[in-house]
This record gives C-alpha cells, structure tokens and sequence, in this order.
C-alpha cells in the first residue's frame, strides 16, 4: 500500500539576532557606570548623552538605543534602585536589625558619587515631576521596603505593638540618616552615633 503523503518538513530554527540587533550588556552596564559618574561630575542640568557616551567609551547610538533621553536614563536607574532595594536585616532583634540597617545605609550615603547625585536629584525633582515620582518610588520601595520588614518582624516576635503605627515607624527609622546625610550634609556619624540611634529609635517604636 503506497501513500502520497510527504514526509514532515523539519521546523526552520530561528537564528540569534547578531550584530547591531544585540544589546550587550556589558556596554549597558557601562553606560549606566558613566551616568553615575556624569550626575556626581556635572549634575543632571548638564548632563548631556554625547558626555556620557564619552565617559562609557561608547558612541551616542549605543546610548539612545537604550534610552530616549537622559531623562528616561536617569529614571530607568533611579527605578532600578528601587528593585535592588537594601540587603533585609535578619538578626532576631529589633535593635540589632535597626543597627544593621543604619550602618549599610551610612556606608551607601557617605559614598561621594551618592552624596552628590541624590542632593542633585531632590533639586531637579522639585521641577520635574517624572523624576520626582521616581525618586519618591526608589527611596519608599528600598529603605521603606526593609524598614518595614523589620517592624512586622519586630511586631511577630512581640517587641512590637501588633496595632504599631507602621507610617508613623518607617518615617523614625528612615528619618535620621537621611537628615543627617542629605539635608544637613554632616560629617561621617562619630563613633558610637548609629548604635546609640539604633537603641533610641527602637525604644521609640516601642511606645508607638
């Protein structure tokens, strides 16, 4: 018995795009390094793409097939801060947690290129509303995200009121760094300052 159906035709594989279709990611992360460095060197206002091509080693087409603009950059890193978030303290103490956090977090604000780009960032946030609602997004997400993390693990283990106001709680426990580093621009905390902040925002979240 013969058939005339045909054989089954092998399924064609897609090739990989190649070339010019490729984003590497080691060019992006390169340029997302140059913005950096670009925000802390000239701040956002002066910021230009051909800059930061420059400082990443790489030519403009690379940049704006990434990126539209330097607003959409910008906003793409800052959102990406946001995602990272900070490392969750897990120590089993309030206090200790607190103390963790407080330090990571003092390291990460005393760096130079922070400690220039998030002043220049809250300035031009108050005239450009995209760049506002993402700042607002990264810092509520990343250190509002741990902070609390450590309330309601500090409320499970009963350190915490269960009913703790937990606004009223990240607001004392995200508050004085941000002061101290951002607003009022001090000095690196003195010996002793983060423990002592730990142990006086701890018993102040305890009577919330």
């Amino acid at each position: 018995m013969t058939t005339n159906a045909e054989p089954p035709r092998p399924t064609p594989r897609r090739r990989a795009p190649a070339g010019a279709a490729v984003l590497r990611e080691d060019v992006t992360e390169a340029i997302r390094a140059a913005v950096f460095e670009e925000l802390a060197s000239v701040g956002y206002a002066r910021m230009s793409i051909e800059g930061i091509a420059r400082r990443a080693g790489v030519g403009k087409t690379a940049v704006y097939r990434r990126w539209r603009s330097k607003l959409h950059l910008v906003l793409d890193l800052v959102s990406a801060i946001a995602v990272q978030g900070l490392p969750a303290p897990d120590t089993g103490s309030l206090e200790s947690d607190l103390l963790l956090l407080y330090q990571v977090t003092s390291r990460a604000l005393r760096h130079p290129v922070a400690g220039q780009i998030i002043p220049d960032l809250q300035a031009e946030a108050a005239r450009n509303p995209d760049i506002a609602d993402a700042l607002q997004k990264a810092l509520r997400e990343g250190q509002h995200g741990v902070a609390s993390g450590i309330v309601r693990a500090a409320a499970a283990r009963g350190e915490l009121s269960p009913d703790v106001d937990e606004d009223l709680a990240l607001d004392l426990i995200s508050g004085p760094l941000y002061w101290r580093a951002v607003v009022a621009r001090g000095p690196k905390p003195p010996k002793g300052y983060l423990e002592k902040l730990a142990a006086a925002t701890a018993a102040g979240l305890r009577v919330l």
